[in-house]
């Protein structure tokens, strides 16, 4: 696991330039080995309401959290605040003047440092990135609104269902909808996508302006709209270089292509052939092993750096427990941002542990649709993470549904849970 050392050493001299953020493993070039800080030394990470913001694309993607503190006052615990949802961090160490926060399953963390008593300054660092990957951050403690005051115009509504249109910089374009919540100024939401959602969005309205914005440890996005009538015209920032830009319309009856129906199998097959290791040294997980003949038997096809697969795998992690009994079995096939089989079992084992996942894990490959497709001939095309594969009790694949509606979707979600197990009941009754 990577660690911090001396943040202030590191950046001396770099005013704002983070990029020499002191996040690399222990090296020769430090004369003495680092110490865990403890006691009075850690306390400049004090609990309460901090807003933190992330320096992108010159642009600035806001987001809350709260920092609960123990024993002389070291913090325990960091939850992440996106509109309702609050993301548990507690894997916390402070080495030199440095506080490392790791971000959850995912590969990446918050490196801070104390800027007097109620500021920090740092990174958001992704250690499984192809490039390095780093992006300035600061925080303020008691500040509690994402957007700060308003200017006093009169707020537009944003409310209701729209119609949404997405186009990257290379001029391709997909569908959406948005479905956003209005109280005074405040606004929560997501965007619905074919291969997943946004998750849980929250923001502001400012006359006729809105921006909505959400950091989940994998991604921090910022989204910005102007509204005109009926119709919305905005840009969506992700990240260190994201962007696209985006227009909608107020459209009660929006709603995207039938997810069960984007992809398929290919013509003449029936059933999945693969046998990937297991997660578990040693093992290898095939749908043909006796103990997945003669029940429902679904497929996950997954990454632990992908949201969307966790809010999949919060669902299907208990689900699994309850319905186990009746002749179901899981299987997840994990493409990870590595070609080294044993550092993606890794990642897999972590997110199995902290998710509590009871269903087998496999590693199948590199995290990529292309890479997925291929280990999975069978298959016209995995087009996004998650895909979920349902086979019945032959063996034979009888449903692919592309992305997975997470509970930042509200009604969505509610309908994604029921259609899996109205298809779940359907299998078995067989």
């Amino acid at each position: 696991m990577p660690v911090a050392f001396s943040f202030r050493k590191a950046i001396a001299g770099a005013g704002l330039a983070l990029a020499a953020v002191a996040c690399q493993s222990n090296s020769s070039s430090e004369k003495t080995e680092p110490v865990e800080t403890t006691g009075a030394n850690a306390t400049y990470l004090p609990a309460g309401t901090w807003r933190g913001v992330l320096s992108a694309q010159g642009q600035e993607i806001p987001f809350l959290f709260d920092v609960e503190a123990g024993n002389n006052n070291q913090p325990v615990a960091v939850y992440l605040r996106n509109g309702e949802e609050r993301l548990k961090l507690d894997e916390i160490k402070t080495v030199g003047d440095s506080t490392t926060i790791r971000l959850g399953v995912f590969d990446a963390a918050l490196v801070v440092y104390a800027d007097g008593q109620t500021n920090l300054k740092g990174a958001w660092v992704k250690y499984d990135a192809k490039e390095p990957y780093r992006v300035p951050f600061s925080a303020r403690k008691g500040e509690g609104s994402l957007f700060g005051a308003k200017s006093g115009k009169e707020n537009q509504s944003f409310a209701g269902t729209w119609k949404v249109t997405f186009k990257g910089d290379d001029g391709e374009t997909y569908p959406a909808v948005g479905v956003f919540e209005q109280k005074d100024r405040a606004v929560t939401g997501t965007f619905l996508t074919s291969t997943g959602d946004y998750r849980y969005l929250a923001g502001n309205v400012d006359g006729n302006t809105m921006k909505l914005t959400t950091f989940d440890g994998s991604h921090g996005f910022l989204f910005t709209a102007e509204k005109q009538e009926n119709t919305l015209t905005g840009d969506f920032y992700s990240g260190k270089s994201g962007h696209e830009t985006w227009t909608a319309t107020l459209d009660p009856n929006a709603k995207l292509p039938d997810a069960n129906a984007l992809t398929g199998m290919k013509p003449g097959q029936k059933k999945l052939d693969f046998k990937f290791p297991s997660i578990m040294e040693g093992g290898s997980i095939s749908p043909a092993d006796p103990k997945y003949k003669g029940k429902v038997v679904v497929v996950q096809i997954l990454g632990s750096w992908c949201p969307n697969c966790m809010d999949e795998t919060n669902f299907l992690a208990p689900w699994y427990e309850k319905n186990k009994g009746r002749g179901v079995e899981i299987i997840g096939l994990g493409y990870e941002r590595t070609t080294d089989q044993k550092v993606a079992a890794q990642k897999l084992l972590k997110m199995k542990q902290r998710m509590n996942v009871g269903y087998d894990l496999a590693v199948a490959g590199e995290a990529n649709k292309d890479a997925a497709s291929q280990s999975l001939p069978q298959v016209q095309k995995v087009l996004a993470f998650p895909t979920t594969i349902f086979l019945d009790k032959k063996g034979e694949v009888r449903k692919i549904h592309t992305g997975f509606s997470g509970p930042g979707t509200g009604k969505y979600y509610e309908q994604e849970v029921a259609e899996f197990n109205k298809t779940i009941d359907q299998l078995l009754a067989e």
